[in-house]
């Protein structure tokens, strides 16, 4: 067992810190889907809720609260492991904290323009500012292209990454799963990278609670939903995503210096940017026009199910984060082990939300 251990990349498999990071995912699993049903319930009553439109997929009141679940199991988490195992760096501390931090103000926007609605360019401007937090702590792209203005181009690599991967991701869920599968699928991905790194431990706690919430939220948003996560959730993601892949203090001397991070989030980004040129072409804003122009809108169009487009695009997405792997260097048994396990609890929790709607089908007078 410890050879094998070993073998995927964990330093010290008789230490504690591995063990940390599976009870991380475990209780940021556990909290979002316990706390979930509560969420959904009180988001009915006081009517946090997406209404049927032209737009929506959804037949009822959707209640669009789920972002509040999943950002309470990722601190649980994080406090949990924490409290068992203190973290002495305190560059690893500020970097975690700064990552939450610029979560929380994008889940509290996200929460207010679901319910309220808010002007774009205002959405546009906190995520600024939360790209800015991480710059500030030094979770940035590195640019080394030999000029003065380095510093300055790192900066804005690092806007334009952080700032378009949270709308990237909140772009994707408009198909029930969707946005969470890729969240979960690209959060296991990188938790396998980080993992190898001890520098990297800010990245791996965070990673093992993104994943494990983004686990938890799926076995109550798969078709059919009972709650989606909304703008706050969405942008919860995207913002944990592009800030974690950006850990590793990574240099640019190229554009191509680009592909290996962006290939975990290649999906929402060609999603993104195909959406993005369309828009422009037609002469519409393509931050304030809404549209069935994105991937899985087509999906659907073609005669896909609301379940094959999001099977379709979660296998898409693993393939892209499997290649990002090996480009990362990775071993073929990482990758191996990284792919089985993200099947296998994606597999698990399809199965136990289809055995519950089957069952409630099943007790549903005729």
């Amino acid at each position: 067992m410890i050879e094998f251990l070993k073998s995927i990349g964990i330093a010290n498999p008789t230490g504690s810190g591995w063990l940390v990071v599976v009870f991380t995912f475990a209780v940021a699993w556990a909290v979002t889907w316990r706390f979930m049903p509560w969420v959904r319930q009180f988001a009915l009553q006081v009517g946090w809720a997406d209404q049927p439109n032209a737009r929506r997929l959804n037949r009822e009141p959707l209640p669009n609260a789920g972002g509040l679940a999943i950002f309470a199991g990722v601190v649980a988490a994080l406090v949990f492991a924490t409290a068992l195992r203190p973290i002495l760096i305190q560059e690893v501390q500020v970097q975690v904290l700064a990552i939450l931090l610029g979560g929380s103000i994008l889940v509290l926007v996200g929460f207010v323009d679901d319910q309220f609605g808010l002007p774009p360019l205002f959405r546009l401007l906190v995520q600024l500012l939360a790209a800015l937090l991480l710059v500030a702590v030094d979770i940035r792209f590195h640019a080394a292209f030999g000029t003065a203005l380095d510093p300055l181009w790192g900066i804005l690599l690092t806007i334009v990454w952080v700032v378009g991967i949270t709308n990237a991701i909140n772009l994707m869920d408009g198909v029930d799963g969707l946005a969470g599968g890729v969240a979960f699928i690209t959060a296991m991905s990188l938790l396998a990278v980080s993992a190898q790194n001890p520098q990297w431990a800010a990245a791996t706690l965070v990673l093992a609670a993104l994943a494990g919430a983004a686990l938890g939220f799926l076995r109550h948003n798969f078709y059919p939903s009972k709650i989606i996560m909304g703008d706050a959730g969405a942008y919860f993601f995207g913002y944990v995503l592009a800030a974690t892949a950006l850990l590793g203090s990574l240099k640019v001397t190229t554009v191509f210096s680009l592909v290996p991070t962006a290939l975990f989030l290649l999906l929402p980004i060609l999603d993104t940017t195909q959406v993005f040129i369309r828009r422009l072409l037609r002469g519409q804003n393509p931050m304030a026009t809404p549209g069935k122009d994105h991937l899985h809108h087509r999906l659907l169009a073609w005669g896909f199910s609301q379940r094959r487009t999001t099977l379709t695009l979660w296998a898409i997405t693993l393939v892209f984060n499997l290649i990002a792997l090996q480009v990362q260097g990775m071993s073929p048994r990482v990758i191996g082990v990284t792919a089985l396990g993200i099947a296998l609890l994606l597999g698990f929790t399809v199965w136990r939300k289809l055995r519950a709607v089957w069952k409630e089908a099943e007790t549903k007078p005729a």
